[in-house]
Protein backbone atom coordinates (compact mmCIF):
# COMPACT_ATOMS: atom_id res chain seq x y z
CA UNK A 1 0.00 0.00 0.00
CA UNK A 2 1.24 3.37 -0.59
CA UNK A 3 2.77 4.98 2.33
CA UNK A 4 0.67 7.98 1.43
CA UNK A 5 -2.40 6.65 1.39
CA UNK A 6 -1.66 4.33 4.45
CA UNK A 7 -1.09 7.25 6.23
CA UNK A 8 -3.83 9.43 4.85
CA UNK A 9 -6.10 6.58 5.35
CA UNK A 10 -5.17 5.71 9.27
CA UNK A 11 -5.63 9.57 10.17
CA UNK A 12 -8.95 9.58 8.35
CA UNK A 13 -10.12 6.29 10.27
CA UNK A 14 -9.32 7.68 13.77
CA UNK A 15 -10.84 11.38 12.58
CA UNK A 16 -14.38 9.02 11.51
CA UNK A 17 -14.24 7.41 14.74
CA UNK A 18 -14.20 10.50 17.37
CA UNK A 19 -16.43 13.05 14.73
CA UNK A 20 -19.40 14.25 15.88
CA UNK A 21 -22.61 13.38 14.05
CA UNK A 22 -23.97 17.14 15.29
CA UNK A 23 -23.05 18.52 11.47
CA UNK A 24 -24.39 20.83 9.42
CA UNK A 25 -23.13 21.37 5.97
CA UNK A 26 -22.66 25.03 4.91
CA UNK A 27 -20.35 24.33 1.79
CA UNK A 28 -19.14 21.01 0.20
CA UNK A 29 -16.83 20.00 -2.00
CA UNK A 30 -16.66 18.35 -5.34
CA UNK A 31 -14.15 16.86 -6.89
CA UNK A 32 -13.87 16.87 -10.84
CA UNK A 33 -11.13 16.14 -13.75
CA UNK A 34 -10.39 18.94 -16.06
CA UNK A 35 -10.27 17.35 -19.85
CA UNK A 36 -13.48 15.37 -19.01
CA UNK A 37 -16.19 16.92 -20.42
CA UNK A 38 -19.35 15.77 -18.77
CA UNK A 39 -23.13 17.34 -19.40
CA UNK A 40 -23.24 18.47 -15.83
CA UNK A 41 -20.34 21.15 -16.16
CA UNK A 42 -23.32 23.38 -17.14
CA UNK A 43 -24.49 23.08 -13.57
CA UNK A 44 -21.71 23.83 -12.55
CA UNK A 45 -21.44 26.87 -14.00
CA UNK A 46 -24.67 28.11 -13.80
CA UNK A 47 -24.71 27.54 -9.66
CA UNK A 48 -28.04 24.93 -10.03
CA UNK A 49 -26.15 22.86 -7.93
CA UNK A 50 -25.31 25.58 -4.92
CA UNK A 51 -29.31 26.49 -5.76
CA UNK A 52 -30.70 22.38 -5.14
CA UNK A 53 -28.91 21.91 -2.30
CA UNK A 54 -29.08 25.19 -0.72
CA UNK A 55 -25.34 25.23 0.09
CA UNK A 56 -21.76 26.66 -2.07
CA UNK A 57 -20.49 24.20 -3.92
CA UNK A 58 -16.78 24.39 -4.33
CA UNK A 59 -15.66 22.38 -7.30
CA UNK A 60 -11.94 21.06 -6.94
CA UNK A 61 -10.02 19.51 -10.14
CA UNK A 62 -7.66 16.19 -9.84
CA UNK A 63 -5.48 14.47 -12.18
CA UNK A 64 -6.43 10.65 -11.05
CA UNK A 65 -9.28 9.54 -9.12
CA UNK A 66 -6.40 7.79 -6.76
CA UNK A 67 -5.76 11.62 -5.61
CA UNK A 68 -9.49 12.02 -5.53
CA UNK A 69 -9.53 9.38 -2.81
CA UNK A 70 -6.56 10.48 -0.95
CA UNK A 71 -8.17 14.13 -0.47
CA UNK A 72 -11.45 12.34 0.67
CA UNK A 73 -10.29 10.51 3.75
CA UNK A 74 -8.14 13.60 4.10
CA UNK A 75 -11.62 15.12 4.73
CA UNK A 76 -11.07 17.80 2.06
CA UNK A 77 -13.79 16.31 -0.53
CA UNK A 78 -16.95 15.37 0.46
CA UNK A 79 -18.20 13.98 -3.66
CA UNK A 80 -16.17 12.92 -6.54
CA UNK A 81 -18.07 13.13 -10.08
CA UNK A 82 -16.60 10.80 -12.26
CA UNK A 83 -14.56 9.53 -10.50
CA UNK A 84 -13.34 6.19 -12.25
CA UNK A 85 -13.91 2.53 -10.76
CA UNK A 86 -10.65 1.35 -10.61
CA UNK A 87 -9.48 3.85 -7.61
CA UNK A 88 -12.57 3.65 -6.32
CA UNK A 89 -12.46 -0.57 -5.69
CA UNK A 90 -8.64 -0.18 -4.91
CA UNK A 91 -9.78 2.44 -2.22
CA UNK A 92 -12.64 0.39 -0.84
CA UNK A 93 -10.25 -2.91 -0.73
CA UNK A 94 -7.93 -0.55 1.33
CA UNK A 95 -10.38 -0.32 3.61
CA UNK A 96 -11.40 3.42 2.90
CA UNK A 97 -14.49 4.78 3.74
CA UNK A 98 -16.52 5.25 1.22
CA UNK A 99 -19.57 4.64 -0.96
CA UNK A 100 -20.46 4.16 -4.47
CA UNK A 101 -23.62 6.57 -4.98
CA UNK A 102 -24.26 6.56 -8.73
CA UNK A 103 -22.91 5.92 -12.19
CA UNK A 104 -21.44 9.47 -14.06
CA UNK A 105 -20.16 8.60 -17.37
CA UNK A 106 -20.01 5.19 -19.56
CA UNK A 107 -17.42 5.25 -22.03
CA UNK A 108 -15.12 3.32 -24.45
CA UNK A 109 -12.31 2.03 -22.63
CA UNK A 110 -8.82 4.23 -22.43
CA UNK A 111 -6.43 3.64 -25.25
CA UNK A 112 -2.85 2.83 -24.43
CA UNK A 113 -1.15 4.35 -27.23
CA UNK A 114 2.07 2.59 -28.62
CA UNK A 115 4.96 5.17 -30.47
CA UNK A 116 4.61 5.68 -33.58
CA UNK A 117 7.84 4.31 -35.71
CA UNK A 118 8.01 1.14 -33.26
CA UNK A 119 5.68 -1.53 -35.86
CA UNK A 120 3.74 -2.66 -32.98
CA UNK A 121 0.13 -3.44 -32.89
CA UNK A 122 -2.58 -5.91 -32.01
CA UNK A 123 -1.22 -8.54 -33.99
CA UNK A 124 2.35 -8.64 -32.71
CA UNK A 125 1.46 -6.74 -29.24
CA UNK A 126 4.01 -9.13 -27.32
CA UNK A 127 6.59 -7.39 -29.00
CA UNK A 128 5.50 -5.04 -26.22
CA UNK A 129 7.22 -7.63 -23.78
CA UNK A 130 10.78 -5.87 -22.30
CA UNK A 131 8.88 -2.33 -23.18
CA UNK A 132 8.60 0.54 -21.24
CA UNK A 133 5.07 1.84 -20.74
CA UNK A 134 3.46 4.87 -18.78
CA UNK A 135 0.05 4.00 -16.78
CA UNK A 136 -1.69 6.28 -14.30
CA UNK A 137 -1.57 3.39 -11.69
CA UNK A 138 -5.11 2.32 -10.34
CA UNK A 139 -7.15 4.28 -12.53
CA UNK A 140 -9.56 3.03 -15.42
CA UNK A 141 -6.61 3.19 -17.87
CA UNK A 142 -4.57 1.30 -15.79
CA UNK A 143 -7.55 -1.55 -15.74
CA UNK A 144 -7.80 -1.36 -19.40
CA UNK A 145 -3.84 -1.41 -19.83
CA UNK A 146 -4.07 -4.77 -17.57
CA UNK A 147 -7.09 -5.65 -19.73
CA UNK A 148 -5.75 -5.14 -22.86
CA UNK A 149 -2.16 -7.08 -22.09
CA UNK A 150 -4.16 -10.02 -20.92
CA UNK A 151 -6.46 -10.36 -23.92
CA UNK A 152 -3.07 -10.33 -26.04
CA UNK A 153 -1.21 -12.14 -23.86
CA UNK A 154 1.45 -10.10 -22.86
CA UNK A 155 3.13 -10.63 -20.11
CA UNK A 156 3.59 -7.53 -17.90
CA UNK A 157 6.06 -8.55 -15.73
CA UNK A 158 8.41 -8.29 -18.22
CA UNK A 159 7.43 -4.59 -19.27
CA UNK A 160 8.75 -1.46 -17.34
CA UNK A 161 5.38 0.20 -15.81
CA UNK A 162 6.01 3.97 -14.96
CA UNK A 163 3.52 5.35 -12.91
CA UNK A 164 2.53 8.77 -14.92
CA UNK A 165 -0.71 11.49 -14.94
CA UNK A 166 -2.01 11.08 -18.50
CA UNK A 167 -0.23 14.67 -19.35
CA UNK A 168 2.93 13.70 -18.50
CA UNK A 169 2.61 10.31 -20.53
CA UNK A 170 2.00 11.89 -23.46
CA UNK A 171 5.03 13.94 -23.16
CA UNK A 172 6.77 10.77 -22.03
CA UNK A 173 5.53 9.04 -25.49
CA UNK A 174 6.42 12.16 -27.53
CA UNK A 175 9.71 12.31 -26.01
CA UNK A 176 10.43 8.61 -26.76
CA UNK A 177 11.00 8.79 -22.81
CA UNK A 178 8.29 5.37 -23.22
CA UNK A 179 7.26 2.51 -25.41
CA UNK A 180 3.33 2.89 -24.72
CA UNK A 181 1.49 5.61 -22.79
CA UNK A 182 -2.18 4.76 -21.41
CA UNK A 183 -4.24 7.85 -21.58
CA UNK A 184 -7.32 9.51 -20.46
CA UNK A 185 -8.74 12.90 -20.65
CA UNK A 186 -9.62 15.12 -23.95
CA UNK A 187 -6.51 17.09 -24.54
CA UNK A 188 -3.83 14.49 -22.92
CA UNK A 189 -5.21 11.57 -25.47
CA UNK A 190 -5.16 14.23 -28.54
CA UNK A 191 -1.59 14.41 -27.68
CA UNK A 192 -0.53 11.25 -27.49
CA UNK A 193 -2.77 10.14 -30.67
CA UNK A 194 -0.52 12.46 -32.25
CA UNK A 195 2.57 10.52 -31.72
CA UNK A 196 1.34 7.02 -31.07
CA UNK A 197 -1.48 4.91 -32.12
CA UNK A 198 -4.40 3.10 -29.81
CA UNK A 199 -3.05 -1.19 -29.15
CA UNK A 200 -6.56 -1.57 -29.71
CA UNK A 201 -9.17 -0.33 -32.01
CA UNK A 202 -13.05 0.17 -31.27
CA UNK A 203 -14.28 -2.46 -32.47
CA UNK A 204 -11.71 -5.02 -30.91
CA UNK A 205 -12.38 -2.97 -27.21
CA UNK A 206 -16.36 -4.04 -28.36
CA UNK A 207 -15.44 -7.73 -29.61
CA UNK A 208 -13.56 -8.28 -26.11
CA UNK A 209 -16.20 -7.13 -24.05
CA UNK A 210 -13.68 -3.83 -23.01
CA UNK A 211 -15.20 -1.15 -21.36
CA UNK A 212 -15.40 1.70 -18.90
CA UNK A 213 -18.01 3.69 -16.26
CA UNK A 214 -16.75 6.17 -13.75
CA UNK A 215 -18.75 6.55 -10.39
CA UNK A 216 -20.06 9.06 -8.36
CA UNK A 217 -18.28 8.30 -4.74
CA UNK A 218 -19.14 9.90 -1.21
CA UNK A 219 -17.48 9.92 2.27
CA UNK A 220 -19.12 7.71 4.49
CA UNK A 221 -19.78 10.05 6.87
CA UNK A 222 -20.91 12.67 4.35
CA UNK A 223 -23.32 10.55 3.30
CA UNK A 224 -24.32 9.68 6.73
CA UNK A 225 -24.63 13.16 8.10
CA UNK A 226 -26.01 14.70 4.87
CA UNK A 227 -28.46 12.45 3.14
CA UNK A 228 -30.79 15.30 1.81
CA UNK A 229 -27.49 16.70 0.27
CA UNK A 230 -26.04 13.93 -1.44
CA UNK A 231 -29.71 13.37 -2.40
CA UNK A 232 -29.82 16.72 -4.03
CA UNK A 233 -26.82 16.39 -5.58
CA UNK A 234 -27.99 13.25 -7.60
CA UNK A 235 -31.39 15.17 -8.64
CA UNK A 236 -28.97 17.82 -9.83
CA UNK A 237 -27.07 16.08 -11.97
CA UNK A 238 -30.06 13.94 -13.05
CA UNK A 239 -31.84 16.94 -14.08
CA UNK A 240 -28.70 18.58 -16.49
CA UNK A 241 -28.19 15.63 -17.72
CA UNK A 242 -31.49 15.25 -18.86
CA UNK A 243 -31.60 18.96 -20.30
CA UNK A 244 -28.85 17.68 -22.22
CA UNK A 245 -29.60 18.86 -26.32
CA UNK A 246 -26.23 18.98 -27.62
CA UNK A 247 -26.40 22.76 -28.61
CA UNK A 248 -23.32 24.89 -29.92
CA UNK A 249 -24.03 26.92 -26.69
CA UNK A 250 -23.99 24.09 -24.17
CA UNK A 251 -20.58 22.33 -25.98
CA UNK A 252 -18.79 25.67 -25.54
CA UNK A 253 -19.88 26.29 -21.65
CA UNK A 254 -18.46 22.48 -21.40
CA UNK A 255 -15.61 23.13 -23.03
CA UNK A 256 -14.54 26.21 -21.05
CA UNK A 257 -15.58 24.49 -17.67
CA UNK A 258 -13.35 21.03 -18.67
CA UNK A 259 -10.24 23.61 -20.23
CA UNK A 260 -10.89 22.09 -23.64
CA UNK A 261 -11.03 23.44 -26.88
CA UNK A 262 -14.57 22.90 -28.71
CA UNK A 263 -13.44 20.26 -31.28
CA UNK A 264 -11.89 17.78 -28.50
CA UNK A 265 -15.22 18.90 -25.89
CA UNK A 266 -17.54 17.46 -28.82
CA UNK A 267 -15.68 14.51 -29.59
CA UNK A 268 -15.87 13.92 -25.85
CA UNK A 269 -19.15 14.47 -25.03
CA UNK A 270 -20.52 12.34 -28.20
CA UNK A 271 -18.60 9.07 -26.91
CA UNK A 272 -19.78 9.43 -23.54
CA UNK A 273 -23.30 7.49 -22.35
CA UNK A 274 -24.77 9.37 -19.07
CA UNK A 275 -27.40 7.11 -17.58
CA UNK A 276 -30.33 8.52 -15.80
CA UNK A 277 -31.40 7.47 -12.56
CA UNK A 278 -33.96 5.62 -13.97
CA UNK A 279 -31.69 3.79 -16.02
CA UNK A 280 -29.32 3.39 -13.56
CA UNK A 281 -31.51 1.77 -10.81
CA UNK A 282 -32.70 -0.48 -13.67
CA UNK A 283 -28.96 -1.73 -15.32
CA UNK A 284 -26.44 -0.71 -12.64
CA UNK A 285 -27.59 -1.50 -9.46
CA UNK A 286 -29.38 -4.19 -7.68
CA UNK A 287 -28.08 -8.05 -6.97
CA UNK A 288 -27.26 -8.51 -10.34
CA UNK A 289 -26.75 -5.37 -11.64
CA UNK A 290 -24.07 -4.08 -13.59
CA UNK A 291 -22.29 -2.11 -11.22
CA UNK A 292 -21.48 -5.00 -8.56
CA UNK A 293 -20.28 -7.02 -11.38
CA UNK A 294 -17.38 -5.04 -12.47
CA UNK A 295 -16.29 -3.70 -9.14
CA UNK A 296 -15.95 -7.54 -8.32
CA UNK A 297 -14.41 -8.55 -11.66
CA UNK A 298 -11.73 -5.07 -11.63
CA UNK A 299 -11.04 -6.18 -7.62
CA UNK A 300 -9.80 -9.31 -9.02
CA UNK A 301 -7.64 -7.71 -11.58
CA UNK A 302 -5.91 -5.15 -8.36
CA UNK A 303 -5.69 -8.27 -6.01
CA UNK A 304 -5.70 -11.93 -5.46
CA UNK A 305 -8.95 -11.92 -3.39
CA UNK A 306 -11.89 -9.75 -3.62
CA UNK A 307 -14.61 -9.91 -1.19
CA UNK A 308 -17.73 -9.56 -3.41
CA UNK A 309 -20.33 -9.16 -0.59
CA UNK A 310 -17.49 -6.18 1.29
CA UNK A 311 -17.59 -4.40 -2.13
CA UNK A 312 -21.52 -4.87 -2.39
CA UNK A 313 -21.99 -2.96 0.78
CA UNK A 314 -20.06 -0.08 -0.73
CA UNK A 315 -22.74 0.14 -3.21
CA UNK A 316 -25.75 2.41 -2.30
CA UNK A 317 -28.15 3.68 -4.65
CA UNK A 318 -31.28 4.97 -2.46
CA UNK A 319 -29.85 8.19 -3.64
CA UNK A 320 -31.21 7.36 -7.13
CA UNK A 321 -34.70 7.03 -5.99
Amino acid sequence: MNKTFKSVLTASAITLATASTAFAAEKINVAFFLEWATPNMIAKVDKSYDKAMGVDVNWVDFSTGTAMTEAMLAGDIDISYSQGLAPFVTAIQQGAPLKMVGIAVVYEANDCFVRNGLGIDGSNASELEGKTVAVPLNTMADFAFRKYMAHYNVDISTMKIVDQAPPDGAKSLADGAVDMACIFGGASSKAAGEVGKPIMSTQAKVDAGIGSFDVISVTEKFATENPDLVKAFMDATDEVNSAWKGTEEQYKIVADASGMDLATTKSQVDAFIVPSNKEQMEKYFGPNGIAAEAAASLGLVFSDATDKAALAKTIDASFLE
